[in-house]
C-alpha cells in the first residue's frame, strides 16, 4: 500500500505572522504559511500565519520523523513555550503550538514510500509510538498533537 506522510511541528497565531515569530524564537522556520480569511470585506485580514520546522523523509516511521524534528526544537524549548503560551492566552484556540501528523494511504499522485513487512529489515511505517520526551516537550510547549490521516483509494 502507498504511504506518504511527514510531520511538522508549528506555532500559529492569528496577529502574530510568521517573520515575527521567528525572530522572537530566533529560528528561521523550514515554511511559513498565511491562510487568508474568505472574507474582504470590510479589511482582508489573514485567518491564521504559522510558523514550521518540518520533516517529510521518505522511509522513516512517524515518530522517527518527530524525532528529528523535535532534536532541532529541543534546545530552544523554553523560547518555544514562551511564545506559545502567549499566543494560546492572547488568542485562545487561534494561537499556540501544535505537532502535526500527515498520512495519506494509497497515494499513488505523490513519490510513495514502500511500507515494509513486518518480517523484513526495514520497519514498518504503520507503526509509531510517542515516548516520553516527545510528550514531555509537547507539555513544555503546551502544544497539541493533531493528526491527520487520509485514505486516498480511488473509489472506482
Amino acid at each position: 500500500m502507498p504511504l506518504h506522510q511527514y510531520v511538522y511541528f508549528g506555532v500559529f497565531s492569528r496577529r502574530t505572522s510568521a517573520a515575527e515569530m521567528a525572530a522572537l524564537l530566533n529560528i528561521e522556520p523550514d515554511e511559513a504559511t498565511v491562510r487568508g480569511s474568505r472574507f474582504t470585506e470590510p479589511v482582508m485580514r489573514p485567518v491564521s500565519h504559522a510558523w514550521k520546522i518540518v520533516c517529510r523523509e521518505p522511509g522513516l516511521r512517524v515518530d522517527e520523523q518527530i524525532d528529528r524534528v523535535l532534536g532541532r526544537l529541543r534546545p530552544h524549548t523554553g523560547r518555544i513555550a514562551e511564545l506559545a503560551g502567549r499566543l494560546a492566552a492572547e488568542e485562545h484556540e487561534h494561537g499556540g503550538a501544535v505537532l502535526q501528523v500527515v498520512r495519506y494511504f494509497n497515494d499513488t499522485d505523490q513519490e510513495q514510500q514502500p511500507v515494509q513487512q513486518v518480517d523484513q529489515e526495514d520497519p514498518n511505517l504503520f507503526g509509531w509510538h510517542l515516548d516520553r520526551d516527545v510528550l514531555d516537550f509537547l507539555t513544555a510547549t503546551g502544544a497539541v498533537l493533531d493528526i491527520d490521516e487520509y485514505d486516498m483509494t480511488d473509489p472506482a
